[in-house]
């Protein structure tokens, strides 16, 4: 297969999408849209997000250290679009947008009530990469909404329709294709069917035989 090489940039699509909520000291408020952004670390739980300083809400979380990461859905994606291209500056995208305050618990930045999945998160370090300052932040809080919790508490994001960014376009998620360990656990499964089938096999060997031993 042909490969046509390109100048360097940014190729790892797709991205999630998200909106994230922040606040400065005086408690003006904002979102901002955010791809570049991402899990890096489990144990204490962090995550990343990538600000472009001439962005309105790089100050809030500048001052605070704090910011909200609120995960989107279908039914969010033109509020998604629209908080990634107008600025807080000029207008409130809360109220442009039809979304709702909600208060959290332990920082000081509103979240989302629309997202199903609000993470609270508290500035450890700050990194200027050039275009964008890379803030690693630990997770302090996260809140999911109940109604997408099934009757085992067993969280399923898949029914809010969540969406994901790839080149300038936006997109909803299809089909499962796996969960984790499932290459795994086929294997595991059909060793076990092996196995399974060579012990009946051995054992209708045994009565065949014991069956011709007592005629």
């Amino acid at each position: 297969m042909a490969k046509i090489t390109w100048k360097p940039g940014n190729m790892l699509y797709p991205l999630p999408a998200v909106m994230v909520s922040c606040a400065d000291r005086e408690g003006r408020d904002n979102i901002l849209t955010i791809a570049w952004t991402g899990t890096t670390c489990s144990n204490p739980p962090m995550l990343s997000i990538s600000v472009r300083k001439e962005r309105y809400s790089y100050h809030m979380i500048e001052e605070t250290g704090e910011f909200v990461v609120n995960l989107t859905t279908k039914a969010l994606v033109r509020a998604v679009d629209f908080c990634g291209v107008r600025s807080g500056k000029d207008i409130d995208k809360w109220k442009e947008m039809h979304l709702t305050r909600e208060k959290a618990d332990v920082v000081k930045a509103p979240m989302i009530a629309e997202s199903p999945v609000n993470i609270e998160c508290r500035v450890v370090e700050r990194t200027d990469l050039g275009s964008h300052v890379m803030y690693q932040a630990e997770v302090v809080s996260v809140h999911v909404d109940e109604a997408y919790m099934d009757e085992k508490q067993k969280f399923h994001l898949e029914d809010a329709k969540p969406i994901v960014y790839s080149h300038g376009t936006y997109f909803s998620l299809g089909e499962a294709l796996g969960t984790f360990g499932y290459s795994v656990k086929q294997q595991s499964v059909r060793g076990a069917n092996r196995l399974y089938t060579k012990q009946q096999s051995v054992r209708g060997a045994d009565r065949l035989y014991a069956k011709k031993k007592h005629r």
